[in-house]
């Protein structure tokens, strides 16, 4: 996983929400993905249709849930959609300057839901946490476990 990457997800914040979701996790994390898709396939079609009014409840909502799990680069883009979505509905205006940051939402989307299928993959090979985990600049591991 990239720097990029790792800083993706709050992952402290994503793993105090599956254990307050407890069983309801996995469904409520489908939703996520069923619902973030249709959010950003909302953006998108809003853009291309120069609708500000369009894009508002769909970054909004992608705002929030992404916010729920921890995901704050793609919580932070929707919400800067959504203010100037709600401004240029306010001053009447169509959105074109917003084109860069619709452009970047779907990958970032996409990157966000592959970290939390990998988080959540029961077959994934894990370390500690979502990164390696480092004692002495090394990492840990039990191959040493119980030698002089």
């Amino acid at each position: 996983m990239s720097e990029n990457e790792e800083n993706l997800v709050e992952w402290l914040e994503f793993e105090t929400s599956r254990e307050q979701l407890g069983a309801h996790f996995a469904r409520i994390l489908q939703y996520f993905r069923e619902d973030g898709t249709k959010s950003v396939d909302k953006i998108e079609w809003a853009m291309r249709q120069r609708n500000s009014s369009g894009l508002v409840d769909p970054a909004h909502t992608l705002k929030g849930e992404a916010l729920q799990f921890g995901a704050k680069p793609l919580s932070e883009l929707a919400e800067k959609i959504e203010l100037a979505a709600r401004h240029f509905v306010e001053t009447q205006d169509t959105p074109e300057e917003l084109v860069p940051d619709a452009a970047k939402l779907r990958p970032l989307f996409e990157r966000t839901l592959a970290l939390f299928e990998n988080a959540t993959n029961p077959i994934v090979e894990r370390r500690s946490g979502t990164g390696d985990r480092r004692i002495n600049d090394r990492r840990a591991s039990n191959q040493t476990f119980g030698r002089l």
